[in-house]
């Protein structure tokens, strides 16, 4: 099984336990404020990284990090100390970000990245977002980034899902048209 395989599947059980008996928002906001404050530490991201630190040893280091740092939720100290048992501390940030889409999945929140020649006025940007939540069935958040070698239209990419409505992709078709017509 691959690491972000394993990831997705530790996400996922993350999720059903706390979608069950806990606050799922709490449990993402915990397991990325620890993934936060293992990047925030060079030193430690070392102890939790090297293999010549015991499960045992780890686990013991994660507990007192886990009691010093604050209020993480029941769920999301299991989860660390059980990656730390299982040697398994290297896919901490793909588990949060497996979460994080699980969650998103689960309140049916979807991330759009907008490509645009130019920045769309504020009212432009709303009817867009509106119209991918029709079509995608979710509440759709756009992300946007403009990039002027598409000379103007959109390119929405939704999920797996891209809609291509650049003057580029435009201009690209017409002219495959000619030269099949030629």
């Amino acid at each position: 099984m691959s690491a972000r395989s394993a990831a997705r599947r530790y996400a996922a059980v993350l999720f059903e336990v706390v979608n069950k008996t806990g606050d799922v928002s709490r449990a993402e906001r915990d397991l990325k404020a620890f993934v936060d404050l293992v990047d925030g530490h060079a030193q430690l991201r070392g102890v939790l990284a090297s293999p010549a630190v015991s499960a045992a040893q780890k686990n013991a280091v994660l507990t007192q990090v886990l009691d010093a740092a604050g209020d993480f939720s029941v769920e999301v100290r299991r989860l660390v100390l059980m990656l730390a048992d299982r040697n398994r501390l290297g896919s901490l940030t793909d588990v949060a970000q497996a979460f994080t889409a699980r969650v998103m999945e689960h309140q049916k929140i979807m991330d759009a990245q907008i490509v645009t020649a130019t920045p769309l006025p504020d009212g432009q940007r709303a009817a867009l977002a509106k119209a991918l939540s029709a079509a995608s069935d979710a509440d759709v958040r756009i992300q946007e980034s403009v990039n002027p070698d598409i000379v103007g239209g959109i390119i929405a990419r939704v999920g797996s899902v891209v809609f291509d409505a650049s003057l580029t992709r435009q201009l690209e078709k017409m002219r495959q048209r000619l030269l099949a017509q030629a």
